[in-house]
Protein backbone atom coordinates (compact mmCIF):
# COMPACT_ATOMS: atom_id res chain seq x y z
CA UNK A 1 0.00 0.00 0.00
CA UNK A 2 1.53 3.38 -1.20
CA UNK A 3 1.61 6.47 1.50
CA UNK A 4 -1.30 7.90 0.62
CA UNK A 5 -3.45 4.90 0.77
CA UNK A 6 -2.11 4.32 4.22
CA UNK A 7 -2.19 8.23 5.29
CA UNK A 8 -5.88 7.83 4.04
CA UNK A 9 -6.83 4.99 5.99
CA UNK A 10 -5.32 6.68 9.36
CA UNK A 11 -7.16 9.70 8.48
CA UNK A 12 -10.59 7.53 8.25
CA UNK A 13 -9.72 5.72 11.49
CA UNK A 14 -8.77 9.39 13.34
CA UNK A 15 -12.39 10.42 12.02
CA UNK A 16 -14.18 8.01 13.49
CA UNK A 17 -11.83 7.87 16.41
CA UNK A 18 -12.55 11.56 17.11
CA UNK A 19 -8.48 12.24 17.48
CA UNK A 20 -8.08 16.08 16.28
CA UNK A 21 -4.08 15.72 16.88
CA UNK A 22 -3.97 12.77 14.70
CA UNK A 23 -6.34 14.19 11.95
CA UNK A 24 -4.46 17.51 11.47
CA UNK A 25 -1.00 15.49 11.63
CA UNK A 26 -2.38 13.21 8.59
CA UNK A 27 -3.84 16.21 7.16
CA UNK A 28 -0.23 17.97 6.80
CA UNK A 29 1.15 14.70 5.55
CA UNK A 30 -1.56 14.76 2.64
CA UNK A 31 -1.43 18.04 1.68
CA UNK A 32 2.26 17.87 1.60
CA UNK A 33 2.38 14.88 -0.59
CA UNK A 34 -0.35 16.29 -2.85
CA UNK A 35 1.64 19.74 -3.07
CA UNK A 36 5.22 17.39 -4.19
CA UNK A 37 3.22 15.79 -6.48
CA UNK A 38 1.58 18.86 -8.19
CA UNK A 39 4.74 20.75 -7.92
CA UNK A 40 7.08 18.15 -9.94
CA UNK A 41 4.74 17.46 -12.31
CA UNK A 42 5.58 13.60 -12.90
CA UNK A 43 1.99 12.48 -10.18
CA UNK A 44 3.81 9.69 -8.46
CA UNK A 45 6.42 10.35 -5.65
CA UNK A 46 9.69 8.04 -4.99
CA UNK A 47 9.66 6.34 -2.41
CA UNK A 48 12.29 8.32 -1.14
CA UNK A 49 10.95 11.20 -1.57
CA UNK A 50 8.24 10.45 0.15
CA UNK A 51 10.52 9.93 2.97
CA UNK A 52 12.17 13.13 2.88
CA UNK A 53 9.41 14.80 2.90
CA UNK A 54 8.25 13.03 6.02
CA UNK A 55 11.26 13.74 7.49
CA UNK A 56 10.72 17.83 6.90
CA UNK A 57 7.38 17.75 8.17
CA UNK A 58 8.81 16.00 11.43
CA UNK A 59 12.32 18.72 11.81
CA UNK A 60 9.52 21.51 10.79
CA UNK A 61 7.39 20.47 13.91
CA UNK A 62 10.60 19.72 16.34
CA UNK A 63 12.14 23.02 15.16
CA UNK A 64 8.79 24.71 16.35
CA UNK A 65 8.40 23.07 19.50
CA UNK A 66 12.22 23.78 20.64
CA UNK A 67 11.29 27.67 20.02
CA UNK A 68 8.24 27.57 21.84
CA UNK A 69 9.90 25.76 24.73
CA UNK A 70 12.25 28.16 24.67
CA UNK A 71 9.72 30.98 25.08
CA UNK A 72 7.83 28.87 27.78
CA UNK A 73 5.51 28.32 25.59
CA UNK A 74 4.65 24.58 26.82
CA UNK A 75 1.54 24.74 25.72
CA UNK A 76 2.07 25.59 21.85
CA UNK A 77 4.88 23.12 22.18
CA UNK A 78 2.89 20.33 23.42
CA UNK A 79 0.81 19.84 19.98
CA UNK A 80 3.67 20.28 18.14
CA UNK A 81 5.46 17.10 19.32
CA UNK A 82 2.48 15.05 19.51
CA UNK A 83 2.30 15.69 15.71
CA UNK A 84 5.30 14.93 15.72
CA UNK A 85 5.09 11.24 17.19
CA UNK A 86 2.04 10.76 14.71
CA UNK A 87 4.14 11.80 11.39
CA UNK A 88 7.48 9.38 12.86
CA UNK A 89 5.08 6.27 12.30
CA UNK A 90 5.60 6.89 8.61
CA UNK A 91 9.19 6.91 8.52
CA UNK A 92 11.42 3.93 8.44
CA UNK A 93 12.97 2.59 11.86
CA UNK A 94 15.19 5.19 13.33
CA UNK A 95 18.75 4.36 13.50
CA UNK A 96 20.46 4.53 17.52
CA UNK A 97 23.23 6.66 17.77
CA UNK A 98 25.40 4.00 18.19
CA UNK A 99 24.64 2.14 14.74
CA UNK A 100 24.96 5.81 13.07
CA UNK A 101 28.70 5.91 14.94
CA UNK A 102 29.24 2.40 13.24
CA UNK A 103 28.33 3.44 9.99
CA UNK A 104 29.85 6.98 9.97
CA UNK A 105 33.37 5.13 11.20
CA UNK A 106 33.23 3.05 8.39
CA UNK A 107 32.53 5.72 5.54
CA UNK A 108 35.96 7.79 7.48
CA UNK A 109 38.18 4.55 6.82
CA UNK A 110 36.78 3.90 3.57
CA UNK A 111 37.86 7.28 2.32
CA UNK A 112 40.32 7.77 4.03
CA UNK A 113 38.99 11.14 5.39
CA UNK A 114 41.80 13.15 7.52
CA UNK A 115 40.08 16.18 8.68
CA UNK A 116 37.36 18.70 9.03
CA UNK A 117 38.33 19.54 5.47
CA UNK A 118 36.73 15.86 4.31
CA UNK A 119 33.21 16.94 6.10
CA UNK A 120 31.04 17.34 3.19
CA UNK A 121 32.45 14.62 1.94
CA UNK A 122 31.45 11.70 4.76
CA UNK A 123 28.03 13.77 5.16
CA UNK A 124 27.21 13.14 2.03
CA UNK A 125 27.76 9.53 1.68
CA UNK A 126 26.66 8.95 5.09
CA UNK A 127 23.33 10.74 4.05
CA UNK A 128 22.59 8.91 1.32
CA UNK A 129 23.64 5.01 2.84
CA UNK A 130 21.54 6.02 6.11
CA UNK A 131 18.99 7.78 4.34
CA UNK A 132 15.14 8.51 6.10
CA UNK A 133 17.12 6.08 9.10
CA UNK A 134 18.72 9.22 10.68
CA UNK A 135 18.21 12.72 11.51
CA UNK A 136 20.88 14.59 9.89
CA UNK A 137 21.60 16.87 12.67
CA UNK A 138 22.44 13.36 14.21
CA UNK A 139 24.58 12.32 11.36
CA UNK A 140 26.11 16.02 11.20
CA UNK A 141 27.13 15.83 15.59
CA UNK A 142 28.90 12.31 15.09
CA UNK A 143 31.02 13.43 11.97
CA UNK A 144 32.17 16.45 13.27
CA UNK A 145 32.95 14.70 16.62
CA UNK A 146 34.84 11.73 14.41
CA UNK A 147 37.01 14.23 11.90
CA UNK A 148 37.75 16.81 14.86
Amino acid sequence: MGLQQEVMEQMKAAMKAKDSVALQSLRAIKSALLMASTESGAGELSEDDEIKMIQKLVKQRKDSAAIFTEQGRADLAEPELAEVAIIEKFLPAQLTEEEVEKVVISVIESTGAAGMKDMGKVMGLVSKELAGQADGKTISTIVKNKLS
